[in-house]
C-alpha cells in the first residue's frame, strides 16, 4: 500500500507499507524533507512496524514520538503528517496526478445558479459521470451568501442589502457569510472524489486541498497559509475562506467532496459593513478595528489585474496536475437551472434558519 501527504508548509511524506493480518509490515518511509539525524528515518519505521492497522493518526503520532532519538531535528515533516500519510496508504487514498482534471470557467451567472452548479457538479462527480473539476466563478449580480447553518437575521442586514441591490443566497456547505461583487472577489470549486482525502480528518482535508492556492500564491510572491479550520492567511490578515460539503455516492458510493473557496481581491469593507451583520468579537480578532484590515485584498498583496491573479493560480494547477478545457453540459446546466428556480432562489430554503 502507498500513501502520500504534503505536510501543510512543508515537504511531501510518502509511505510504503503492507498490511499483514491487521498489523503494519515493511514500513518505509521517504519524502523531500531534512530530518537529523540519520538513524531518525529508521527509528521512524522501526515505530510503525507492528501497529495495529486500525491505530488512528493520533496513537501513530505518539509511536513515532516516542522512538525519535533525542535531539532529532525535523523540518518539512512532522509526526503527526508520516502517521496521516500512514492513515492515507492504508485507505487506499487517491492523488491529485491520478485524475484528468477538468477547467470550468464561463461568463457572469445569478447567485443562486452558482449554488445550483456546485451542487449538480460536485454529485457528478459523485456519480462518476463527471472528471475531478476545478471550476472558478464569475458573479452577476452582487450577493451575500450564507452558511448552511448560520441564522439568517442574524448574518444579514436586510435594509442595507435591499439598498444596495444585493441578492442573498444560501449555499449548501457549512462556514460563515461572504459578501461578494463582480470583480470584487475570486471564487473557485473543487469537486473532488471522496478518496483523494481518504485517511484524513475533516481539518486535513481542508489543508490538503488548499494546498495548491497555497503554492499559487507562494510564486507570485505572497507568503500565505492555511489557518484552521477555513481561512487562508497572511501576515496582514486573513485573504480567503474555504467550505465543504460531503456528497454520498449512488447506492451509499464513496461519493465527493464539494471544496469552494472565496478570496478577497479588492473589498468594499464599507458596503460590506452596511450588509453584513458583523459581531464586534469578530471584529476584534487579533486586535484588528475594521474589515479593511481584517480581511486584506490580493489585489494590493499582489499589484496584479484579478485577471492575471486567476491566469497564475490556474497555470499553476495545470502545472502540478494537469487541467483541460472543458464546460457545464447542457443536462448539467439544465438541472442546476432548475435548482436555482425551485431550491437556491426560494424563501423556503433561504431561510430555512431564520
Amino acid at each position: 500500500m502507498h500513501g502520500e501527504y504534503k505536510v501543510p508548509g512543508g515537504k511531501l511524506v510518502v509511505v510504503d507499507l503492507e498490511n499483514q493480518g491487521g498489523v503494519l509490515r515493511d514500513v518505509r518511509v521517504a519524502g523531500d524533507f531534512f530530518l537529523e539525524p540519520d538513524e531518525a528515518i529508521t527509528a521512524i519505521d522501526e515505530a510503525l512496524e507492528g501497529a495495529p492497522a486500525d491505530t488512528d493518526a493520533a496513537g501513530l503520532t505518539a509511536r513515532i514520538e516516542a522512538m525519535l532519538p533525542e535531539g532529532t531535528v525535523m523540518y518539512g515533516i512532522t509526526a503527526e503528517g508520516v502517521a496521516v500519510a500512514v492513515r492515507r496508504a492504508l485507505a487506499q487514498a487517491t492523488d491529485w496526478t491520478d485524475y484528468d482534471w477538468q477547467f470550468i470557467h464561463e461568463g457572469p451567472q445569478s447567485p443562486a445558479l452558482h449554488m445550483a452548479l456546485d451542487e449538480v457538479l460536485t454529485a457528478e462527480v459523485a456519480a462518476g459521470r463527471r472528471p475531478p473539476t476545478l471550476r472558478v466563478w464569475e458573479w452577476g449580480a452582487p450577493a451575500v451568501i450564507i452558511g448552511s447553518f448560520q441564522s439568517l437575521r442574524n448574518e444579514v442586514d436586510a435594509e442595507g442589502a435591499a439598498r444596495h441591490g444585493v441578492t442573498v443566497v444560501r449555499r449548501i456547505s457549512g462556514g460563515g457569510a461572504m459578501f461578494v461583487e463582480a470583480g470584487n472577489t475570486i471564487t473557485y470549486s473543487l469537486s473532488v472524489p471522496s478518496s483523494l482525502v481518504s485517511g484524513l480528518s475533516f481539518a486535513d482535508s481542508y489543508a490538503y486541498l488548499d494546498a495548491w492556492v497555497l503554492d499559487a500564491l507562494g510564486d507570485m510572491g505572497i507568503k500565505a497559509w492555511y489557518q484552521p479550520l477555513n481561512d487562508i492567511a497572511t501576515d496582514v490578515g486573513k485573504i480567503a475562506g474555504a467550505a465543504q460539503k460531503r456528497m454520498i455516492g449512488p447506492g451509499g458510493g464513496p461519493g465527493a467532496i464539494l471544496h469552494h473557496v472565496t478570496m478577497s481581491y479588492d473589498i468594499d469593507a464599507g458596503k460590506m459593513l452596511e450588509v453584513l451583520r458583523i459581531g464586534k468579537e469578530k471584529m476584534s480578532d487579533k486586535g484588528t478595528a475594521s474589515a479593511k484590515k481584517r480581511v486584506d485584498p490580493l489585489r494590493r498583496q499582489t499589484g496584479l489585474p484579478r485577471e492575471a491573479v486567476i491566469d497564475r493560480m490556474v497555470r499553476s494547477f495545470h502545472d502540478r496536475y494537469g487541467l483541460a478545457s472543458g464546460s457545464v453540459s447542457g443536462e448539467e446546466l439544465a438541472r442546476a437551472e432548475e435548482l436555482a428556480a425551485t431550491k437556491f432562489s426560494s424563501a423556503e430554503w433561504t431561510a430555512r434558519v431564520p
